[in-house]
């Protein structure tokens, strides 16, 4: 079986997009949090949090705006759960991060049963509470050139808004930490809180409002998760991709655009692992299925152990800030 023609390469890319979205939204939450010192463990937990408020949301309402709106709030909610315990209250950041993915993990079980009575699911939903996808300006004209058109009309066109939000979402990442005051003062306060306090600027609050932003983009991933890639919440939809999200910053050492291209990676092996079950390859054979889909988590161990020694994280990620009497 030929798995390489064209179209087979376009639609494993595509996939690949669909697949990465939620991590560049978990990635680049991360890159907010951990450039200002606040170790955010608990990405996993938002994500999975703002994909069920979502959809409860969007099954109750029917506007998927509504359900994008009620994971953003739930998420920053827990943004600022994590930032008392850690920021306020100089608590263990690993502990705090951890401890909210413990309580989501089985409060949205707890709640999807006791709301919708379907063992912790929520209600499939209509087309018209979803983000469905959407073909750009264009799309019909170019189909029939070759080659162009196809990269057009299958690669480019045709994801859901959201994905597209991912995207932008690098860019801004990219503008406000390098390019704004800001952002130059978020990265200070993450490398040499002191300086910053001395300075006369307020190093809980710009941490705060880094978590804050980190809230509110795990809210969009959760939402995509739910509402957009699928039709409805499923216990432990997330899978471990909050977790994957923080190897792909720390292999793009804390980076907007690397850390980008470190979720295209985890993307594309899922993506290519759905399109290998199956499928014998020459020289190979049948890959078996277990390994195939265990492939993005066995890369998540290997860069991590391979290169987390590497990347130097910013110097007062983890550590609480005790201000000086």
């Amino acid at each position: 079986m030929d798995i390489f023609s064209l179209n087979d390469i376009l639609s494993i890319l595509s996939a690949t997009i669909r697949m990465s979205t939620p991590l560049i939204f978990a990635a680049m939450a991360g890159v907010f949090s951990e450039r200002s010192g606040v170790v955010d463990i608990s990405l996993e937990g938002k994500l999975l949090a703002g994909a069920f408020a979502a959809a409860s949301m969007a099954a109750v309402s029917g506007s998927a705006w509504l359900g994008l709106g009620a994971a953003i709030i739930t998420t920053m909610a827990l943004s600022l759960v994590h930032g008392f315990a850690s920021i306020t209250q100089k608590g263990d950041q690993i502990v705090s991060g951890v401890a909210i993915n413990i309580i989501v993990s089985g409060l949205t079980v707890v709640l999807g049963i006791a709301w919708f009575h379907r063992g912790g699911q929520t209600p499939t939903l209509p087309r018209s509470a979803r983000f469905m996808p959407i073909d750009l300006p264009g799309s019909e004209s170019i189909s029939h050139i070759p080659i162009i058109g196809d990269i057009y009309t299958k690669l480019i066109s045709g994801h859901n808004l959201l994905v597209y939000v991912a995207f932008l979402s690098v860019a801004i990442t990219y503008w406000v930490l390098f390019k704004t005051r800001f952002g130059l003062r978020l990265r200070a306060v993450g490398e040499n809180p002191k300086a910053v306090d001395t300075a006369g600027i307020s190093v809980d609050f710009l941490r705060y409002r880094a978590v804050l932003i980190g809230g509110i983009l795990t809210g969009i991933g959760g939402t995509y998760l739910s509402i957009a890639q699928n039709a409805s919440f499923v216990k432990d939809m997330s899978a471990g991709q909050g977790y994957i999200a923080l190897a792909a910053m720390i292999f793009g050492k804390w980076r907007p655009v690397p850390a980008m291209m470190a979720c295209f990676l985890f993307g594309f092996l899922e993506a290519l692992s759905m399109r290998l079950q199956g499928v014998t390859i020459p020289y190979i054979g049948q890959v078996p299925v277990q390994l195939i889909q265990a492939s993005p988590y066995i890369l998540t161990v290997i860069l991590l152990a391979g290169f987390v020694g590497k990347a130097i994280a910013p110097r007062a990620d983890g550590v609480p800030y005790v201000k000086e009497r």
